[in-house]
């Protein structure tokens, strides 16, 4: 009798099935915007209401006999809060910045004449006499 090699194999493994749902998204959407056909009219009968627009006060120069508007208050107003603000942040600042300027001019003067000095005594020792 011929001795063959028997093979065992291991048990199965039993993988549950994965079940797969693909991914799903909030798609935007816009609500529909209506727009009124380019000859609208209104209907026979209406009569379109009138709106006065007060006129703006202006100031009479005589001389040059020339209307001039004058602004809202609240355009006046604004304007020279920001007049007042940019003023007075320029003083401030210039005031501040002003020692600062002068001695980092002077450091970074010092820095430069000694680059020249020490760029002198150099082509001075290297040049031949």
């Amino acid at each position: 009798m011929i001795n063959a090699p028997k093979l065992t194999l291991p048990k199965v493994v039993d993988i549950p099935q994965l079940l797969f749902k693909p991914p799903t998204a909030k798609i935007p959407f816009y609500k529909p915007i209506v727009v009124p056909p380019s000859d609208l009219r209104p209907p026979a009968d209406v009569e379109p209401q009138k709106t006065e627009q007060p006129t703006p006060p202006k100031l009479n120069i005589p001389v040059l006999d020339f209307d001039v508007p004058i602004p809202e208050t609240a355009v006046v107003i604004t304007a020279v809060t920001t007049a007042v603000v940019a003023v007075a942040t320029t003083t401030v600042t210039q005031s501040l910045f002003e020692p600062i300027k002068k001695k980092v001019q002077k450091f970074l003067q010092g820095k430069i004449n000694k680059w020249k000095e020490k760029r002198k005594a150099r082509n001075l020792a290297s040049s031949p006499e």
